[in-house]
């Protein structure tokens, strides 16, 4: 695929950032590298823009947890020596570099499942889907009042066309990926 028709592709440009990711942990020795995490987790931050207002603080607790850890790869090259420093040093609790990178993996999650669903599920809305992904990801972490306003925003999603058309994909080729 030519390099400016991917960069016009987001959904390609993640997959390609974690197939990278892959390749290096089977070819290394087993750790992840903290960079590259980083580079290819930033990559699934415009999926959260692209779900509309709803998801807008979402998106920039994600881009903010990011920047968190690429911060972090000064001291730490690998997500095992990311934990292991926080250990060491007693602040595992909120704002705490492996607490940023749990509150990442659920944000990766939340994304995995919710496309999961998009490619099962028929019709156009995005509401089931994302509701199923939030339900099963992020709502058991969260009290009642961010349960409720999630809920509400699920109204204000775009329709799965509507997605798609902003990562300048269909169906068909999402499905490639």
């Amino acid at each position: 695929m030519a390099a400016n028709t991917q960069t016009n592709m987001p959904l390609r440009q993640i997959a390609v950032a974690f197939e990278e990711l892959a390749l290096a942990l089977k070819s290394g020795n087993g750790d992840i590298q903290l960079v590259p995490f980083c580079r290819a987790s930033s990559r699934v931050s415009v999926l959260f823009g692209c779900l509309g207002i709803a998801f807008k603080f979402a998106e920039k607790d994600f881009v903010d947890k990011i920047q968190s850890l690429t911060e972090a790869s000064s001291s730490s090259a690998t997500l095992q020596a990311l934990v292991e420093l926080d250990i060491k040093s007693g602040s595992m609790r909120g704002g705490s570099y492996s607490n940023n990178l749990l509150l990442v993996k659920r944000g990766l999650d939340m994304v995995k499942v919710l496309f999961e669903k998009l490619l099962v599920t028929g019709g156009n809305s995005l509401k089931d889907p994302a509701s199923v992904a939030y339900a099963r990801v992020l709502a058991p972490h969260h009290g009642w009042a961010i349960r409720k306003a999630v809920a509400a925003g699920m109204y204000t999603l775009p329709t799965k066309s509507q997605l798609l058309k902003k990562l300048n994909q269909d169906e068909c080729t999402c499905k490639t990926l």
